[in-house]
């Protein structure tokens, strides 16, 4: 890559390489969409929008690059969660930056572009919607971007970039404008994956509503769960506006015609961004909702509760006071059936009449005094 390695001399054009060569216009082979143990998913050298190579290997890529160097040949490396020796293979051949290099081993980046020399290194969030678990997926993408040079370094299965690279083979004039319209095309693709993920969330906000004003009790729980993907969409979505705006402003090309695509980029990104804010203030008045339901659900409950322990004092106090009432004779009466010798009023004429006026008079007391005071 000149300015930023040394190549050797090598072959021209026409001759003989120790790679799959491929004729201009043919078909290249499908990149895989993941290798299933890592590494180099896809690598071709192109010349004037064409592929003309297919390298197996780095090694292969990093001679038919050096060899076709004068015919304005560009690498696009394609890897898959790679292994550091594979990247510091890459550091070392195009002399990459250490930071750089540190941050597409590590991962775990947001959304950023910087230049290190000619060299840009940018970092891409992709999202992808999970229709099945109906979550959001998350996976880092980061570019380095350099004269004749671009690699990928994917750490997740979206996006999709051999559709990426399947459209720009079928647009030679486009790849023919080199590095900086692939970096445009995998923003175009990233942006693109966005809108599924924004519908997504949508149609679950729908949902949730639904859950909300039908009384689910798990709806709080999803809320919160769904509030967590809104903020993580936008830690993805909301840095890659500063990118695009710089990359459009001219710190990736002077090519204005790139540049128009991406400040059309920009406008889908901002339509998302402004529509996944919309998501956030939307979950969080909905959680506001939530509350005042379960709120209002609660004091109903207690209401009731309420209600229902009154009407149970009510009847206790009726059933107390009749029990205290009946309790009067019964007192009496057992007082009298005792069968003493000696005891007052059993030798008495009028004691039997006595004894049934006392009962009368005792319960007819205590009920006037329990009607008095509302228990009858």
């Amino acid at each position: 890559m000149a300015g930023n390695r040394r190549f050797r001399p090598g072959g021209g054009f026409g001759r003989q390489l120790d790679v799959h060569e491929t004729r201009v216009g043919v078909p290249p082979p499908a990149e895989p969409a993941a290798p299933p143990s890592g590494g180099m998913a896809d690598s071709a050298v192109y010349i004037r929008g064409h592929r003309f190579a297919s390298p197996s290997g780095l090694a292969e890529t990093y001679r038919c690059l050096q060899e076709q160097e004068h015919d304005g040949a560009m690498a696009w490396i394609g890897l898959y969660r790679p292994d550091i020796d594979q990247i510091t293979s890459l550091a070392r051949e195009f002399r990459l930056h250490d930071l750089a290099v540190e941050d597409a081993i590590n991962a775990h980046q947001r959304p950023k572009l910087e230049r290190y020399g000619d060299t840009l290194f940018v970092v891409l969030r992709a999202a992808r919607y999970d229709d099945l678990r109906e979550e959001v997926e998350f996976s880092e993408l980061h570019l380095f971007i350099g004269p004749g040079l671009v690699v990928t370094v994917r750490h997740g299965e979206a996006p999709d970039l051999a559709a990426v690279r399947r459209r720009m083979e079928t647009d030679a004039p486009m790849l023919a404008r080199g590095p900086e319209a692939v970096l445009y095309a995998i923003l175009d693709q990233v942006v693109d994956g966005y809108a599924p993920v924004v519908a997504g969330l949508e149609n679950d906000i729908d949902e949730i509503e639904t859950q909300v004003f039908g009384g689910d009790p798990n709806a709080s729980r999803r809320i919160y769960g769904l509030s967590r993907e809104v903020i993580q969409f936008q830690r993805a979505a909301r840095p890659l506006l500063t990118v695009l705006g710089a990359l459009a402003d001219g710190a990736g090309s002077s090519d204005e015609e790139l540049r128009r695509y991406l400040r059309d980029v920009t406008d889908h990104l901002t339509q998302v961004v402004e529509r996944v804010d919309g998501f956030r203030h939307l979950l969080q008045n909905i959680l506001t909702v939530n509350a005042t339901l379960v709120s209002q659900q609660q004091n109903e409950e207690m209401r009731s509760l309420t209600a229902a322990s009154y009407a149970q004092n009510e009847e206790l106090k009726k059933v107390s006071s009749w029990a205290a009432i009946l309790f009067a004779p019964t007192l009496i009466g057992t007082v009298y059936g005792m069968n003493f010798v000696h005891m007052p009023e059993l030798n008495w004429r009028f004691g039997y009449l006595f004894a049934l006026l006392l009962m009368v008079l005792v319960c007819g007391t205590l009920y006037l005094v329990f009607k008095r005071r509302g228990w009858l």
